[in-house]
């Protein structure tokens, strides 16, 4: 759904779940549990997806499982189509549709780490990045 690149090696996924179940594990307040629990099952579903099944998702219950898919939902889409705008309004990003990223953009070094692995100029990337952060909807 969001074209995301494959990666590689395979234990690269292993190691994304196994940080986001720590994170769970640390998570205190409710929001911060519903935002590291949508990462562990966005890691799990990434991994199916790609080819690398680590471990089953559990099985769907509406009342328990609603919330936290529709907030992983919302919240990598609106990542997604921040990063891709983002490389619209550079001025050397001739191929801004081919950006597909997830990665937390309120993070200054996560927009350069993507500017560079889209060619893209760091500085212009940055500096359109944070001027989108002040009016871009995003969820931690």
């Amino acid at each position: 759904m969001l074209g995301l690149a494959r990666q590689s090696p395979p234990s690269w996924y292993r190691a994304r779940l196994r940080e986001e179940l720590q994170e769970r594990r640390t998570a205190t307040t409710p929001w911060q549990k519903l935002s590291e629990t949508s990462d562990v099952l966005f890691s799990i579903s990434r991994a199916q997806f790609d080819g690398f099944p680590l471990r089953r998702l559990p099985p769907f219950d509406p009342a328990r499982h609603f919330p936290v898919y529709a907030y992983m939902l919302a919240k990598y889409t609106l990542r997604w189509q921040f990063y891709r705008t983002a490389a619209a309004f550079c001025n050397n990003a001739p191929h801004y549709d081919l950006v597909r990223e997830v990665v937390n953009p309120a993070k200054d070094h996560k927009l350069e780490e993507v500017a560079a692995r889209h060619h893209i100029d760091p500085v212009e990337f940055k500096r359109v990045g944070k001027r989108l952060r002040r009016v871009w909807p995003l969820l931690p």
